[in-house]
């Protein structure tokens, strides 16, 4: 071993390295003389991030510590998750990703897979996970990046951020299991990078159809080839490509869509909470979504698989859901629905004059809705007006403005309070401070899909689980729904991201013992709780 070790981040202890370490890996002189402990440098390195003025600046600070040391970056950030994840993921992601090629400094192990080369997609992928157990992937390919749209290879820092927080939520070892996001190129439509000499991407506009489903399923398949053991978490993929893609490999491979089912998870979990604090029943709810993209129609249909599971046949779950998009309600006499979006159209023979219900306000009007969601990405667009109509028909209105970053929710968790008289049961797709009214302080959740993927991410490594299925899911959700302190007034209802680390491990039991019942489990398990224990890693030297 030599002084190359200090640039493994997987090696590198930094100054602590003890006396013996350093003459036996041949660093007598390449370090300061003293010795700290990880506690030491974790202080140090923390009091260094809070110097840096803006988010952006921290981000970047923290990156270099990623890049140079990954038990110190891990240790830093399992003490600060709920300080940390605004930082490394949303809500300063966005700019990150928006300024990536202009920022760019090093790959972080990310394997960068081009459509003009399909034929490297496997020497690539080797040459990222050079050599170690691969039990997680996260790819995108960045074209519906929720809120900002398409970025292209910048859109691969979405896919680092995720994989930050598997392993600082879950404790997913970085080394032998999560050491390659990786970035589809297949060109992009934003003009603003093809016109950018500093992009890094494909300078061409996104190659669709054919050439792309190959790019697509020659990844998949050589992935699977390589990495028998691995779990595969698709991120951030186009309208037109995401839930085709999630419907054509999830029978075969262990694979998550974390826009159309991690949020879908996260959305019924709330749901779950809030009915436990209003004390009603879920099939007595009418649903109603804005935005009817891959996140919105995904979304209702993990809840309407909710209604299926509490006894409710089809015809009778689907009577309970709207969707309104741009177009306003949809019909299915629309000749322009999304096969996502034609499950929960609407005929018009139910509705008197059909043709008025082209926005969301007339929608409310009409459907009385008691639980309402929003991934619009339209902002302020949860009205006064629309609220007030909606909590005159249900005395707990259940209301999540969804879209983010922050300059794009459909409404302010303040106002929905106000405009309800503190009724109204809130979760925020941002991290929201808590809100004093009328004297009892209300603790808003947020619907980050963070509370859910680390911890179904571990259950499925740990359970070494065939397949990731809809029971499983519904696990999940349950045992986030569970940990809401109903009696408590002004409750959330989702528990806080403060408490990541531990409703994560609650998650993974949860799915591995779902998947132990159902006998998919690769081997046998007999303890559920040790098997997800031995998974853990815990950044340590």
């Amino acid at each position: 071993m030599t002084a190359s070790i200090l640039n493994d981040p997987f090696q590198n202890k930094g100054t602590a390295f003890t006396p013996e370490e350093r003459h036996d890996l041949g660093l007598e002189g390449l370090l300061p003389p003293y010795v700290e402990t990880l506690t030491q440098q974790t202080a140090q390195t923390y009091a260094q991030y809070q110097s840096k003025p803006t988010n952006q600046l921290k981000r970047q600070y923290l990156m270099t510590v990623f890049n140079e040391n990954r038990i110190l970056f891990y240790n830093l950030f399992s003490q600060h998750v709920a300080e940390f994840m605004p930082i490394v993921y949303d809500p300063t992601i966005a700019d990150t990703i928006e300024r990536y090629s202009h920022l760019y400094n090093a790959p972080q192990e990310a394997a960068f897979l081009s459509i003009d080369h399909p034929d490297d997609i496997q020497d690539s992928l080797k040459n990222a996970a050079a050599g170690r157990d691969i039990r997680l992937i996260v790819v995108t390919d960045a074209e519906g990046i929720l809120g900002i749209g398409d970025w292209g290879t910048n859109g691969v820092a979405i896919s680092i951020g995720k994989l930050m927080v598997y392993t600082a939520a879950a404790g997913i070892d970085p080394k032998q299991v999560l050491p390659v996001p990786v970035m589809l190129d297949a060109g992009t439509n934003n003009q603003q990078l093809l016109d950018d000499p500093l992009y890094l991407g494909n300078h061409h506009a996104r190659i669709t159809g054919s050439q792309y489903d190959d790019f697509v399923d020659q990844f998949v398949t050589s992935a699977e080839a390589l990495f028998p053991n691995m779990y595969l978490h698709f991120e951030d993929f186009g309208r037109s490509h995401a839930a085709k893609i999630l419907k054509k490999y999830q029978d075969k491979y262990t694979i998550f869509n974390d826009d159309i089912q991690g949020t879908g998870i996260i959305v019924l979990a709330a749901v779950l909470g809030a009915l436990a604090i209003s004390k009603q029943n879920l099939t007595d709810q009418t649903y109603l979504c804005f935005g009817a993209g891959s996140a919105g129609a995904g979304i209702a249909k993990r809840v309407y698989g909710e209604y299926l599971q509490a006894g409710l046949t089809p015809a009778e779950a689907k009577a309970h859901f709207y969707l309104v998009d741009k177009q306003g309600l949809l019909f299915d006499d629309d000749p322009t629905l999304t096969p996502e979006q034609k499950p929960f159209a609407r005929k018009r023979s139910e509705f008197d004059h059909s043709e008025t219900l082209t926005d969301l306000a007339s929608a409310v009007a009409a459907v009385h809705p008691t639980i309402l969601v929003g991934t619009s990405t339209q902002p302020g667009t949860f009205t006064e007006a629309i609220i007030k109509d909606m909590a005159a028909h249900t005395p707990r209105p259940i209301i999540m403005p969804l879209s983010n970053p922050t300059k794009l929710a459909e409404a302010k968790a303040e106002d929905l309070l106000k405009w309800t008289d503190g009724k109204a049961l809130v979760a925020t797709g941002i991290p929201t401070p808590d809100i004093t009214l009328n004297g009892i302080t209300y603790q808003i959740g947020q619907a980050n899909n963070a509370l859910v993927y680390p911890g179904l991410g571990l259950g499925v490594i740990a359970g070494k689980t065939t397949t990731l299925n809809a029971e499983m899911i519904s696990a999940a959700a349950h045992s986030l729904g569970g940990l809401v302190d109903a009696s408590k007034p002004g409750a959330a209802v989702l528990p806080p991201v403060t408490k990541l680390a531990q409703f994560s491990t609650t998650v993974a039991e949860a799915v591995v013992q779902s998947a132990v019942d159902q006998q998919l489990t690769k081997e046998p398990i007999t303890d559920v709780k040790q098997a997800v224990a031995d998974t853990r890693w815990t950044p340590k030297y």
